[in-house]
């Protein structure tokens, strides 16, 4: 069984391999660096048989925006600068990849952004795609790409809430 959890100082971190340098390194010097210092977290997916070895991994933070970087419908809605929360990283094991995994991941991820909403003041959810075909891949649950920038992306707060049901009250927010 799969579970989702903070990153530790027990998992193996030194054996991850998604394919990307970038994120390898994020993971294996970055990753608790950032969140003992509060600027972002990080979570492992693991599998109960295995629970120190790192499946996939996916980083939130928060961030700001200039309101005139959204799409226009939504930058007439708001003040110049507006807060979110950013999925600053996602990646999947290289032996693991098209498995779905990440996938599990971003729900999780959606998830935990719609929490934040319920604290935090947040209009929604970012993300920076790498390249087209991933761009394409975040897409596929809603989110829209910037005028300026097609590869950063927004998932309105509003999408989330109509996907989503609130883990207080089960019903839908």
């Amino acid at each position: 069984m799969f579970r989702i959890e903070p990153l530790g100082r027990h998992h193996d971190r030194e054996s991850f391999d998604c394919g990307n340098s970038d994120l390898n390194g994020y993971l294996k010097r970055i990753a608790r660096q950032h969140a003992d210092k509060g600027l972002a977290r990080t979570f492992v997916l693991l599998d109960d048989s295995d629970p120190q070895d790192i499946l996939g991994f996916f980083t939130l933070a928060v961030c700001e925006i200039r309101s005139e970087q959204l799409p226009p419908q939504f930058a007439k809605k708001y003040p110049p600068i507006v807060p979110a929360a950013k999925l600053a990283r996602l990646a999947v094991a290289r032996n693991r990849q098209r498995e779905g995994l990440g996938r599990h991941m971003m729900v999780r991820a959606l998830q935990l952004a719609l929490q934040v909403s319920d604290n935090v003041g947040i209009i929604g959810f970012f993300v920076d795609a790498k390249d087209d075909e991933a761009g394409h891949y975040y897409r596929q649950y809603g989110f829209i790409p910037l005028p300026d920038d097609p590869l950063q992306l927004f998932l309105p707060l509003a999408t989330l809430r109509q996907v989503f049901r609130s883990p207080e009250t089960g019903s839908a927010e």
